[in-house]
């Protein structure tokens, strides 16, 4: 997927947080640790180093969610993650993202942290991020 592909799928997918603009993927996708791991209807970006993964984005089409891709490419990315020799993964959510929640949850992540105020709204309102952590596993 190309930044501009990705910047458009990002748009479609997010409000809070504020969706990534096609310069920004440029310039992720231009760095060594970032990596990229794309299906028909999503993707998920991440970066890797130091035995961590952290995930950076994961999109999922308005219009195909609920059928598995999300789950698969949070596999895809687990997978690429370990390659890169990363023990552990952190991301970070929206607290009142209650789907997003539920998937990592359901990959095994766990809450670790709140980040009080991270995202903003387009109304100008906060919401906290939830920090969650998962070990990652060669079997």
């Amino acid at each position: 997927m190309t930044p501009a592909a990705l910047a458009a799928l990002h748009g479609r997918c997010f409000v809070t947080p504020r969706p990534f603009t096609e310069p920004e993927f440029a310039s992720l996708l231009a760095t060594e640790s970032v990596f990229l791991c794309a299906a028909p209807h999503g993707f998920a970006l991440g970066r890797a180093l130091a035995g961590e993964a952290e995930l950076l984005t994961l999109a999922v089409d308005p219009d195909a969610r609920r059928r598995g891709s999300g789950r698969n490419l949070m596999e895809d990315f687990h997978a690429e993650a370990l390659r890169r020799g990363a023990e552990t993964v952190f991301l970070e959510v929206a607290e009142d993202n209650a789907a997003a929640r539920g998937l990592y949850a359901a990959c095994g992540y766990v809450d670790v942290g709140r980040r009080k105020g991270y995202y903003r709204r387009p109304d100008g309102t906060r919401v906290d991020a939830v920090v969650m952590q998962k070990a990652l596993s060669a079997a």
